[in-house]
C-alpha cells in the first residue's frame, strides 16, 4: 500500500483529518473533519482486482454518508434554535442522537449491520485502519457529548453482540470484525469513567490487532479451515496461540491487563452487574479464541515435498512474544 504514492498522499491525508477532528473549537470542523477522514480511506479501500473490495467500499460510504447528514442536520439544528433544547428532556434526546450518529460511524452495536460485511471484503491493511484508527474520531467526539446511561446500554449490547457473533463464523475476517465490536463495548465503558483509561485501553488494542492482522497477512489465513496448513512450523503456531489469547484478553497476556483496569473502576463505582455480564460475555470471546487456539496447536507439523516455505519475520515473533511478557514487566514496575 505504501509503495503507491497516492495512497501515501491518501494515507497522509487520514493523518490529517484525524488531528483536525480532535482539535477543532466547533462541532462544525469536527464534521469537515469526519468528512475529509470519509474521503480519505475510501480510496484506500478500492482495488481494481478486487470487486468485493469495492462493494465494501461502497457500503461503507453510504453508512458513513447518512451518518455524516445526520449530524449536519443535528449541528445545524443547534445553531439555530438551541433555546429549544435547554430544556432537559429535550437536552437528553438532542444528545442520543449525536451519541447515534457517532456509534453509527464507529460500528457499535446494534448499529453494527455493516460492519461485519465490510471487513470481510477488505485486505488485512483496510482492516487494521477500519478497527483502529477509524475509530479516533467518533470516540473523541463522543467523549464531547456523552450521554451516559445510552452508551452503558450500547456498551452491554456490543459486549454481548461481539462476543456471541463470533462463535459460528469461520471467516478470520468475520471473527476479527465482531471482536472489534466486543472491544468497542469495553472502549466505550472506558470513556464513561476517563479518557485516559479509554487512550490506554485503545493502545493496547491497537497493538495486539496489529501483531494478529500481520500474522494472518504474511500466513495468508482466510478461512478457520486454513488454520489445518501443515506448512506453518511450530514457533510460529506458538507465537499465533499468544496473540490469540491475548486478544480474548486471557491473563497473564497483555490484553487482560487494561480489561483488569477498566474492572477495577466498575468495582470502585459498584457496577457489579455491568462486570459479571462483562465477564460473562468475554469467556465467550475466548472460547472462539481458544478453539482457533487449539486447532493451530494439536495439528502436528510434517515435512510435504509440495510444501512451501513461509517468509515469516523474526521481527513479528518478537512482536507476539511482546504480548505475553509485557503485562508480567508491568505488574513488576507497580509491585516496587
Amino acid at each position: 500500500m505504501l509503495k503507491n504514492s497516492t495512497n501515501l498522499m491518501f494515507i497522509i491525508m487520514l493523518i490529517l483529518s484525524t488531528f483536525i477532528c480532535i482539535s477543532s473549537n466547533s462541532w462544525l470542523g469536527v464534521w469537515i473533519g469526519l468528512e475529509m477522514n470519509l474521503l480519505s480511506f475510501i480510496p484506500l479501500m478500492n482495488n481494481n482486482f478486487n470487486s468485493l473490495s469495492n462493494e465494501a467500499s461502497l457500503k461503507y460510504f453510504l453508512i458513513q454518508a447518512i451518518a455524516s447528514i445526520l449530524l449536519l442536520f443535528l449541528i445545524c439544528i443547534n445553531f439555530i434554535n438551541w433555546n429549544f433544547f435547554s430544556m432537559m428532556y429535550f437536552n437528553n434526546i438532542y444528545l442520543i442522537f449525536i451519541n447515534f450518529t457517532l456509534l453509527l460511524k464507529m460500528g457499535a452495536a446494534p448499529f453494527h449491520f455493516w460492519f461485519p460485511s465490510v471487513m470481510d471484503n477488505m485486505n488485512w491493511m483496510n482492516n487494521f485502519i477500519l478497527m483502529t484508527w477509524q475509530k479516533i474520531n467518533p470516540f473523541i467526539c463522543l467523549s464531547y457529548y456523552i450521554n451516559m446511561k445510552f452508551i452503558l446500554v450500547i456498551s452491554m449490547f456490543s459486549i454481548l453482540i461481539g462476543s456471541l457473533g463470533g462463535i459460528n463464523s469461520s471467516s478470520f475476517r468475520k471473527i476479527m470484525a465482531f471482536s472489534s465490536i466486543s472491544h468497542i463495548g469495553w472502549m466505550l465503558m472506558s470513556l464513561t469513567f476517563s479518557e485516559s483509561n479509554f487512550m490506554f485501553y485503545f493502545i493496547f488494542y491497537s497493538l495486539i490487532s496489529f501483531s494478529m492482522l500481520i500474522n494472518l497477512n504474511l500466513l495468508q489465513l482466510n478461512n478457520f479451515n486454513q488454520m489445518l496448513n501443515n506448512s506453518i512450523n511450530s514457533m510460529t503456531k506458538i507465537s499465533i496461540f499468544i496473540v490469540l489469547l491475548s486478544m480474548g484478553g486471557l491473563p497473564p497476556f497483555l490484553g487482560f491487563f487494561p480489561k483488569w483496569i477498566i474492572i477495577e473502576s466498575m468495582i470502585n463505582m459498584n457496577m457489579y452487574i455491568y462486570i459479571l455480564i462483562m465477564i460473562m460475555m468475554t469467556l465467550f470471546t475466548l472460547f472462539f479464541y481458544l478453539r482457533l487456539s487449539f486447532t493451530l496447536i494439536i495439528i502436528n507439523n510434517f515435512q510435504m515435498y509440495w510444501k512451501y516455505k513461509i517468509n515469516y519475520p523474526q521481527i513479528i515473533s518478537y512482536i507476539n512474544y511482546f504480548s505475553m511478557m509485557f503485562f508480567p514487566m508491568i505488574l513488576l514496575l507497580f509491585m516496587l
